[in-house]
Protein backbone atom coordinates (compact mmCIF):
# COMPACT_ATOMS: atom_id res chain seq x y z
CA UNK A 1 0.00 0.00 0.00
CA UNK A 2 1.43 3.14 -1.21
CA UNK A 3 2.12 6.33 1.39
CA UNK A 4 -0.86 8.13 0.20
CA UNK A 5 -3.45 5.19 0.44
CA UNK A 6 -1.55 4.46 4.27
CA UNK A 7 -2.40 8.53 5.16
CA UNK A 8 -5.76 8.02 3.73
CA UNK A 9 -6.47 4.87 5.61
CA UNK A 10 -5.38 6.01 8.65
CA UNK A 11 -7.60 9.11 8.58
CA UNK A 12 -10.65 7.29 7.71
CA UNK A 13 -10.19 4.30 9.89
CA UNK A 14 -10.41 1.81 7.24
CA UNK A 15 -7.20 -0.03 8.79
CA UNK A 16 -7.93 -2.64 11.49
CA UNK A 17 -9.16 -1.06 15.17
CA UNK A 18 -7.14 -2.84 18.12
CA UNK A 19 -10.01 -5.29 19.63
CA UNK A 20 -8.46 -6.00 23.41
CA UNK A 21 -10.24 -8.44 25.14
CA UNK A 22 -12.80 -6.47 27.56
CA UNK A 23 -13.29 -6.73 31.20
CA UNK A 24 -16.36 -5.10 30.82
CA UNK A 25 -16.44 -4.30 34.81
CA UNK A 26 -17.33 -0.31 34.21
CA UNK A 27 -21.28 0.48 34.24
CA UNK A 28 -23.91 2.56 36.37
CA UNK A 29 -23.78 0.65 39.22
CA UNK A 30 -19.97 1.66 40.04
CA UNK A 31 -19.69 3.79 43.04
CA UNK A 32 -17.56 6.39 40.75
CA UNK A 33 -20.14 9.22 39.93
CA UNK A 34 -17.00 12.53 38.88
CA UNK A 35 -14.64 11.65 36.03
CA UNK A 36 -12.02 14.19 35.01
CA UNK A 37 -9.29 14.02 32.54
CA UNK A 38 -6.46 16.22 32.59
CA UNK A 39 -4.84 16.59 29.03
CA UNK A 40 -1.63 17.80 29.34
CA UNK A 41 0.39 18.92 25.77
CA UNK A 42 2.88 16.33 23.28
CA UNK A 43 5.07 13.98 25.03
CA UNK A 44 5.22 10.52 24.63
CA UNK A 45 5.33 7.81 27.46
CA UNK A 46 9.13 6.83 26.99
CA UNK A 47 9.66 10.60 27.27
CA UNK A 48 8.01 11.15 30.29
CA UNK A 49 7.99 7.59 32.40
CA UNK A 50 10.15 5.69 30.43
CA UNK A 51 13.19 6.02 32.44
CA UNK A 52 11.33 5.76 35.68
CA UNK A 53 10.09 2.58 33.97
CA UNK A 54 13.77 0.74 33.40
CA UNK A 55 14.15 2.13 37.13
CA UNK A 56 11.74 0.28 38.74
CA UNK A 57 10.94 -2.87 36.24
CA UNK A 58 7.34 -1.43 37.00
CA UNK A 59 6.50 -0.91 33.57
CA UNK A 60 7.23 -1.27 29.82
CA UNK A 61 9.89 1.64 29.02
CA UNK A 62 12.93 2.36 27.30
CA UNK A 63 16.30 4.48 28.00
CA UNK A 64 17.51 3.57 24.18
CA UNK A 65 16.49 4.56 20.71
CA UNK A 66 16.80 2.78 17.41
CA UNK A 67 18.00 5.07 14.77
CA UNK A 68 18.08 4.23 10.80
CA UNK A 69 20.55 5.96 8.88
CA UNK A 70 19.24 4.99 5.50
CA UNK A 71 21.31 2.10 5.71
CA UNK A 72 22.16 0.71 9.15
CA UNK A 73 20.54 0.81 12.21
CA UNK A 74 22.12 1.93 15.41
CA UNK A 75 21.10 2.07 18.95
CA UNK A 76 21.62 5.67 21.02
CA UNK A 77 20.69 6.92 24.45
CA UNK A 78 17.95 8.79 25.28
CA UNK A 79 19.19 11.58 27.06
CA UNK A 80 17.93 13.66 30.20
CA UNK A 81 16.10 15.91 28.94
CA UNK A 82 16.23 19.72 29.88
CA UNK A 83 13.11 21.21 31.47
CA UNK A 84 12.43 23.93 28.50
CA UNK A 85 10.91 21.42 25.95
CA UNK A 86 12.23 21.73 22.68
CA UNK A 87 10.78 22.55 19.30
CA UNK A 88 9.80 18.54 17.73
CA UNK A 89 7.65 18.36 14.49
CA UNK A 90 4.52 16.59 15.38
CA UNK A 91 2.41 16.67 12.20
CA UNK A 92 0.31 13.92 11.28
CA UNK A 93 2.70 12.69 8.76
CA UNK A 94 5.72 13.37 10.23
CA UNK A 95 4.47 11.00 13.07
CA UNK A 96 3.59 8.71 10.34
CA UNK A 97 7.26 9.06 9.08
CA UNK A 98 8.85 8.85 12.50
CA UNK A 99 7.15 5.30 13.27
CA UNK A 100 8.35 3.71 10.11
CA UNK A 101 4.94 1.31 10.15
CA UNK A 102 6.29 0.45 13.30
CA UNK A 103 10.06 -0.16 13.12
CA UNK A 104 9.92 3.23 15.38
CA UNK A 105 13.40 4.08 14.37
CA UNK A 106 12.76 7.61 11.63
CA UNK A 107 12.37 10.27 14.36
CA UNK A 108 15.23 11.99 13.22
CA UNK A 109 13.76 12.86 10.32
CA UNK A 110 11.82 15.42 12.32
CA UNK A 111 12.18 18.83 12.06
CA UNK A 112 13.73 19.65 15.50
CA UNK A 113 15.70 16.02 15.97
CA UNK A 114 18.31 16.04 13.24
CA UNK A 115 21.73 14.77 13.99
CA UNK A 116 23.87 15.46 16.37
CA UNK A 117 21.64 16.96 18.80
CA UNK A 118 18.15 14.54 17.94
CA UNK A 119 16.21 16.69 19.85
CA UNK A 120 13.76 14.23 20.10
CA UNK A 121 15.28 11.15 21.90
CA UNK A 122 15.73 12.43 25.37
CA UNK A 123 13.61 11.93 28.67
CA UNK A 124 12.65 13.27 31.64
CA UNK A 125 14.18 11.43 35.21
CA UNK A 126 11.84 11.44 37.74
CA UNK A 127 13.38 13.92 40.13
CA UNK A 128 11.93 16.46 37.39
CA UNK A 129 8.75 15.51 37.33
CA UNK A 130 8.07 15.03 41.18
CA UNK A 131 4.24 15.22 41.31
CA UNK A 132 3.08 12.87 38.38
CA UNK A 133 5.73 10.34 39.86
CA UNK A 134 4.38 10.36 43.10
CA UNK A 135 0.89 9.42 41.73
CA UNK A 136 2.24 6.99 39.40
CA UNK A 137 3.95 5.16 42.17
CA UNK A 138 0.64 5.16 44.15
CA UNK A 139 -1.75 4.36 41.32
CA UNK A 140 -2.07 2.79 38.16
CA UNK A 141 -0.39 3.60 34.88
CA UNK A 142 -1.31 2.48 31.74
CA UNK A 143 1.51 1.66 29.36
CA UNK A 144 -0.34 0.27 26.65
CA UNK A 145 -2.50 3.97 25.96
CA UNK A 146 -1.65 5.16 22.36
CA UNK A 147 -3.27 8.03 20.11
CA UNK A 148 -6.37 6.89 18.75
CA UNK A 149 -4.83 8.32 15.26
CA UNK A 150 -1.64 9.48 14.29
CA UNK A 151 -2.23 13.81 14.76
CA UNK A 152 -1.43 16.77 16.87
CA UNK A 153 -3.09 18.57 19.48
CA UNK A 154 -6.44 20.07 17.47
CA UNK A 155 -7.51 16.40 16.56
CA UNK A 156 -6.59 15.19 19.12
CA UNK A 157 -8.84 17.70 20.78
CA UNK A 158 -11.59 16.94 18.86
CA UNK A 159 -11.16 12.64 18.86
CA UNK A 160 -11.49 13.04 22.22
CA UNK A 161 -15.41 14.34 22.54
CA UNK A 162 -16.71 12.90 19.07
CA UNK A 163 -14.44 9.27 19.01
CA UNK A 164 -14.07 10.54 14.80
CA UNK A 165 -12.52 13.16 12.55
CA UNK A 166 -15.00 13.80 10.95
CA UNK A 167 -12.71 13.67 7.95
CA UNK A 168 -10.37 16.42 8.90
CA UNK A 169 -6.54 14.72 8.86
CA UNK A 170 -6.14 16.34 12.55
CA UNK A 171 -3.55 18.54 11.27
CA UNK A 172 -3.51 22.06 12.60
CA UNK A 173 -5.37 25.17 11.59
CA UNK A 174 -3.99 27.48 9.28
CA UNK A 175 -4.72 31.17 7.98
CA UNK A 176 -7.23 30.77 5.18
CA UNK A 177 -6.42 31.53 1.71
CA UNK A 178 -9.87 33.31 1.27
CA UNK A 179 -8.28 36.43 3.42
CA UNK A 180 -10.74 36.21 6.16
CA UNK A 181 -9.68 38.23 8.89
CA UNK A 182 -8.09 35.76 11.59
CA UNK A 183 -10.14 35.33 15.00
CA UNK A 184 -9.62 33.49 18.82
CA UNK A 185 -8.18 30.36 18.82
CA UNK A 186 -8.63 27.54 15.77
CA UNK A 187 -12.24 26.65 16.18
CA UNK A 188 -15.19 28.00 14.59
CA UNK A 189 -14.69 31.77 15.53
CA UNK A 190 -11.27 31.46 14.12
CA UNK A 191 -12.08 31.81 10.63
CA UNK A 192 -8.99 29.37 9.95
CA UNK A 193 -8.81 26.39 7.70
CA UNK A 194 -7.76 22.93 8.25
CA UNK A 195 -7.14 19.65 5.87
CA UNK A 196 -9.86 17.61 5.32
CA UNK A 197 -10.22 14.40 2.74
CA UNK A 198 -12.97 14.25 1.08
CA UNK A 199 -15.26 11.10 0.42
CA UNK A 200 -13.65 10.77 -3.01
CA UNK A 201 -10.14 11.11 -1.17
CA UNK A 202 -9.47 14.22 -2.03
CA UNK A 203 -7.45 16.61 0.02
CA UNK A 204 -9.23 20.22 0.51
CA UNK A 205 -8.46 23.14 2.83
CA UNK A 206 -12.02 23.55 4.95
CA UNK A 207 -12.90 25.68 8.03
CA UNK A 208 -12.24 24.42 11.21
CA UNK A 209 -15.32 23.84 12.08
CA UNK A 210 -18.08 20.92 13.07
CA UNK A 211 -20.99 22.78 11.80
CA UNK A 212 -24.49 22.48 13.41
CA UNK A 213 -27.57 22.69 10.58
CA UNK A 214 -30.25 23.05 13.39
CA UNK A 215 -28.87 27.01 14.14
CA UNK A 216 -30.87 29.63 12.61
CA UNK A 217 -29.53 30.00 9.36
CA UNK A 218 -30.37 33.98 9.24
CA UNK A 219 -27.30 34.15 11.54
CA UNK A 220 -25.45 31.18 10.51
CA UNK A 221 -25.98 30.69 7.16
CA UNK A 222 -22.95 27.96 6.87
CA UNK A 223 -23.68 26.17 10.13
CA UNK A 224 -21.50 28.24 12.32
CA UNK A 225 -18.92 27.98 9.96
CA UNK A 226 -17.17 31.41 8.29
CA UNK A 227 -17.85 29.91 4.19
CA UNK A 228 -19.41 26.82 3.08
CA UNK A 229 -17.99 23.95 4.29
CA UNK A 230 -18.30 20.29 3.02
CA UNK A 231 -17.72 18.74 6.57
CA UNK A 232 -21.13 17.17 8.35
CA UNK A 233 -22.38 17.67 11.82
CA UNK A 234 -21.54 15.02 14.48
CA UNK A 235 -22.53 14.12 18.00
CA UNK A 236 -19.99 14.99 20.39
CA UNK A 237 -19.51 13.53 23.96
CA UNK A 238 -21.50 17.05 25.70
CA UNK A 239 -24.40 16.25 23.25
CA UNK A 240 -25.20 13.00 25.20
CA UNK A 241 -24.24 14.05 28.33
CA UNK A 242 -27.13 16.59 28.37
CA UNK A 243 -29.27 13.87 27.03
CA UNK A 244 -29.15 11.97 29.60
CA UNK A 245 -29.60 14.87 32.44
CA UNK A 246 -26.01 14.62 33.70
CA UNK A 247 -23.15 17.31 34.07
CA UNK A 248 -20.54 18.47 32.34
CA UNK A 249 -17.72 21.42 32.16
CA UNK A 250 -14.73 22.18 30.05
CA UNK A 251 -12.42 24.15 31.80
CA UNK A 252 -10.68 25.93 29.09
CA UNK A 253 -8.40 29.05 28.77
CA UNK A 254 -9.13 32.54 28.35
CA UNK A 255 -10.28 33.74 25.17
CA UNK A 256 -8.47 37.00 25.40
CA UNK A 257 -5.81 35.40 24.21
CA UNK A 258 -4.86 34.93 20.36
CA UNK A 259 -2.88 32.14 20.18
CA UNK A 260 -2.39 28.58 21.21
CA UNK A 261 -4.22 28.28 24.30
CA UNK A 262 -7.78 28.61 23.12
CA UNK A 263 -7.16 26.25 20.21
CA UNK A 264 -6.68 23.59 22.52
CA UNK A 265 -10.35 24.64 23.86
CA UNK A 266 -12.50 22.10 23.07
CA UNK A 267 -15.85 23.73 22.57
CA UNK A 268 -15.32 26.06 19.33
CA UNK A 269 -14.56 23.67 17.05
CA UNK A 270 -18.14 22.58 17.69
CA UNK A 271 -20.52 24.89 16.28
CA UNK A 272 -23.43 23.46 18.32
CA UNK A 273 -21.68 23.93 21.47
CA UNK A 274 -19.87 27.76 20.61
CA UNK A 275 -23.31 28.65 19.17
CA UNK A 276 -25.47 27.31 21.90
CA UNK A 277 -26.77 27.13 25.36
CA UNK A 278 -23.83 24.43 25.68
CA UNK A 279 -21.16 27.26 25.94
CA UNK A 280 -22.38 28.18 29.70
CA UNK A 281 -20.38 24.78 30.64
CA UNK A 282 -17.60 26.35 29.67
CA UNK A 283 -15.54 28.13 32.93
CA UNK A 284 -12.06 30.27 32.29
CA UNK A 285 -9.34 30.51 33.53
CA UNK A 286 -8.87 26.97 33.70
CA UNK A 287 -7.61 27.05 37.18
CA UNK A 288 -11.11 27.37 38.65
CA UNK A 289 -11.32 23.49 38.59
CA UNK A 290 -9.35 23.90 41.71
CA UNK A 291 -12.17 25.65 43.27
CA UNK A 292 -14.72 23.55 41.72
CA UNK A 293 -12.83 20.33 43.70
CA UNK A 294 -12.19 22.54 47.33
CA UNK A 295 -15.90 22.94 47.32
CA UNK A 296 -17.38 19.78 46.01
CA UNK A 297 -18.44 21.44 43.00
CA UNK A 298 -17.05 18.95 40.07
CA UNK A 299 -19.76 17.88 37.57
CA UNK A 300 -19.93 14.28 36.40
CA UNK A 301 -17.58 14.97 33.58
CA UNK A 302 -14.53 17.54 33.89
CA UNK A 303 -12.35 17.98 31.23
CA UNK A 304 -9.00 20.33 32.29
CA UNK A 305 -7.00 21.97 29.72
CA UNK A 306 -3.82 23.83 31.03
CA UNK A 307 -2.95 27.57 30.18
CA UNK A 308 -0.02 28.26 28.04
CA UNK A 309 2.57 28.31 31.00
CA UNK A 310 1.58 25.03 32.80
CA UNK A 311 1.17 23.28 29.24
CA UNK A 312 4.41 20.90 29.25
CA UNK A 313 3.86 22.09 25.43
CA UNK A 314 7.16 22.20 23.38
CA UNK A 315 8.80 25.67 24.20
CA UNK A 316 7.32 25.28 27.72
CA UNK A 317 8.65 24.34 31.15
CA UNK A 318 7.56 20.89 32.61
CA UNK A 319 8.28 21.48 36.25
CA UNK A 320 5.27 24.00 35.77
CA UNK A 321 3.54 21.18 34.15
CA UNK A 322 4.13 19.35 37.12
CA UNK A 323 3.17 22.14 39.78
CA UNK A 324 -0.07 22.66 37.82
CA UNK A 325 -1.02 18.50 37.51
CA UNK A 326 -0.25 17.96 41.60
CA UNK A 327 -2.56 21.70 42.38
CA UNK A 328 -5.38 20.20 40.43
CA UNK A 329 -5.07 16.45 41.67
CA UNK A 330 -4.49 17.56 45.53
CA UNK A 331 -7.59 19.70 45.31
CA UNK A 332 -9.68 16.80 44.04
CA UNK A 333 -8.04 14.32 46.59
CA UNK A 334 -8.75 16.82 49.73
CA UNK A 335 -11.89 17.56 48.46
CA UNK A 336 -15.46 16.25 49.62
CA UNK A 337 -15.98 14.35 46.23
CA UNK A 338 -12.62 12.30 46.08
CA UNK A 339 -14.33 9.30 47.33
CA UNK A 340 -16.41 9.08 43.92
CA UNK A 341 -13.68 10.53 41.21
CA UNK A 342 -11.60 8.69 38.78
CA UNK A 343 -8.90 11.09 37.31
CA UNK A 344 -7.26 10.35 33.97
CA UNK A 345 -3.87 12.51 33.74
CA UNK A 346 -2.66 11.87 30.22
CA UNK A 347 -1.26 14.24 27.40
CA UNK A 348 -3.14 15.14 23.34
CA UNK A 349 -0.06 13.73 21.39
CA UNK A 350 3.50 12.56 21.19
CA UNK A 351 5.37 15.87 20.78
CA UNK A 352 7.03 14.15 18.95
CA UNK A 353 9.17 12.86 21.14
CA UNK A 354 10.44 8.98 20.76
CA UNK A 355 8.55 5.88 21.92
CA UNK A 356 9.78 2.60 21.03
CA UNK A 357 6.28 0.63 21.56
CA UNK A 358 5.00 -0.42 18.60
CA UNK A 359 1.24 0.72 17.88
CA UNK A 360 -1.95 -1.15 16.44
CA UNK A 361 -2.40 -0.50 13.20
CA UNK A 362 -4.21 2.38 12.62
CA UNK A 363 -3.35 4.32 16.15
CA UNK A 364 -0.72 7.00 16.83
CA UNK A 365 2.59 6.70 18.96
CA UNK A 366 2.06 6.08 22.99
CA UNK A 367 1.17 8.62 25.32
CA UNK A 368 1.29 8.85 29.23
CA UNK A 369 -1.49 7.83 31.02
CA UNK A 370 -1.91 8.31 34.36
CA UNK A 371 -5.18 6.96 36.54
CA UNK A 372 -6.09 8.30 40.12
CA UNK A 373 -8.85 6.94 41.84
CA UNK A 374 -9.81 5.76 45.58
CA UNK A 375 -10.32 2.74 43.19
CA UNK A 376 -7.85 2.37 41.10
CA UNK A 377 -5.54 -0.71 41.32
CA UNK A 378 -2.36 0.45 43.82
CA UNK A 379 0.78 0.46 42.03
CA UNK A 380 -1.31 -1.31 39.07
CA UNK A 381 0.05 -1.63 35.50
CA UNK A 382 -2.33 -1.90 32.75
CA UNK A 383 -0.96 -3.10 29.80
CA UNK A 384 -3.81 -3.68 27.90
CA UNK A 385 -3.76 -1.75 24.36
CA UNK A 386 -5.84 1.24 24.53
CA UNK A 387 -6.33 5.07 23.10
CA UNK A 388 -7.14 7.96 24.28
CA UNK A 389 -10.69 6.89 23.40
CA UNK A 390 -10.67 4.42 26.38
CA UNK A 391 -11.51 7.59 28.51
CA UNK A 392 -14.09 8.09 26.25
CA UNK A 393 -15.39 4.29 26.36
CA UNK A 394 -15.15 4.26 30.11
CA UNK A 395 -17.34 7.68 30.50
CA UNK A 396 -19.78 6.49 28.39
CA UNK A 397 -19.62 2.57 30.22
CA UNK A 398 -19.93 4.16 33.30
CA UNK A 399 -23.17 6.25 32.53
CA UNK A 400 -24.76 4.14 30.18
CA UNK A 401 -24.23 5.82 27.63
CA UNK A 402 -24.36 5.20 23.64
CA UNK A 403 -21.38 4.95 21.83
CA UNK A 404 -20.68 7.85 19.69
CA UNK A 405 -18.92 6.09 16.35
CA UNK A 406 -17.57 2.33 15.94
CA UNK A 407 -14.08 2.98 17.25
CA UNK A 408 -15.01 3.99 20.99
CA UNK A 409 -17.39 1.11 20.65
CA UNK A 410 -14.53 -1.19 20.36
CA UNK A 411 -12.23 0.31 23.16
CA UNK A 412 -10.78 -0.84 25.86
CA UNK A 413 -12.57 1.03 28.67
CA UNK A 414 -9.29 0.23 31.78
CA UNK A 415 -11.53 -1.93 33.17
CA UNK A 416 -8.33 -3.64 34.40
CA UNK A 417 -7.13 -0.71 35.96
CA UNK A 418 -10.18 -0.74 38.74
CA UNK A 419 -11.34 -2.29 42.23
CA UNK A 420 -15.11 -2.33 43.22
CA UNK A 421 -15.40 -5.26 45.51
CA UNK A 422 -13.83 -4.47 48.36
CA UNK A 423 -15.04 -0.94 50.86
CA UNK A 424 -12.88 2.30 50.37
CA UNK A 425 -9.76 2.24 52.32
CA UNK A 426 -9.74 -1.77 51.87
CA UNK A 427 -6.23 -2.66 49.60
CA UNK A 428 -6.58 0.39 47.31
CA UNK A 429 -4.47 3.09 46.46
CA UNK A 430 -4.46 6.37 48.63
CA UNK A 431 -8.57 5.60 50.10
CA UNK A 432 -7.68 7.19 53.56
CA UNK A 433 -6.38 10.88 53.71
CA UNK A 434 -3.68 9.78 55.62
CA UNK A 435 -2.10 7.52 52.68
CA UNK A 436 -2.27 10.26 50.23
CA UNK A 437 1.04 11.43 48.39
CA UNK A 438 1.75 14.64 49.13
CA UNK A 439 2.01 17.35 46.12
CA UNK A 440 5.01 19.36 46.22
CA UNK A 441 5.87 22.68 44.09
CA UNK A 442 8.90 22.60 42.17
CA UNK A 443 11.02 25.99 42.14
CA UNK A 444 11.17 27.75 38.76
CA UNK A 445 13.90 30.23 38.17
CA UNK A 446 13.05 33.71 37.62
CA UNK A 447 15.59 33.37 34.18
CA UNK A 448 13.51 30.32 33.05
CA UNK A 449 10.35 32.24 33.36
CA UNK A 450 11.39 35.47 31.49
CA UNK A 451 12.76 32.78 28.83
CA UNK A 452 9.72 30.97 28.24
CA UNK A 453 7.26 34.37 28.22
CA UNK A 454 9.82 35.04 25.60
CA UNK A 455 9.80 32.20 23.66
CA UNK A 456 5.95 31.50 22.88
CA UNK A 457 5.40 29.29 20.00
CA UNK A 458 3.97 30.49 16.96
CA UNK A 459 0.41 30.29 16.52
CA UNK A 460 1.17 27.71 13.89
CA UNK A 461 3.11 25.39 16.08
CA UNK A 462 2.27 21.81 14.97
Amino acid sequence: MGFGLVFLALVLGTLAVSAPARADTIGPGDPISHVVIIYQENHSFDNVLGAWCVQTGRCNGATTAQVFNGTTTKTVPLVPAADVVPPIDHTDTGQIRAMDGGKMDKWQTLSGCAAPTYGCLQQFQPSQIPNLISLVQQFTVSDATFEANPMPSWGSHLDLVTASMDGFTGDNPSPSTTGAPVGYGWGCDSNLDAKWLSPSGQLEWVPSCVPDPKLDPTTYPYGGAYRATPVQWEPTLMDDLRTKHLTWRLFETTRQTKGLPYGWDICPTFADCEYTTQKNNVINPSAQVINAATNGKLPNVTIVMPDLLHSQHNTYSMAMGDNWIGQVVSAIMHGPQWQSTAIFITYDDCGCFYDHAAPPPGDGPRVPMVIVSPYAKAGYTDSTPATLESMLAFTEHLFALPPLGRTDAQSYDFANAFSFTAAPGAGRAGSLAGRLPRMVTTHIPAAERRYVLNHPPPRTDT
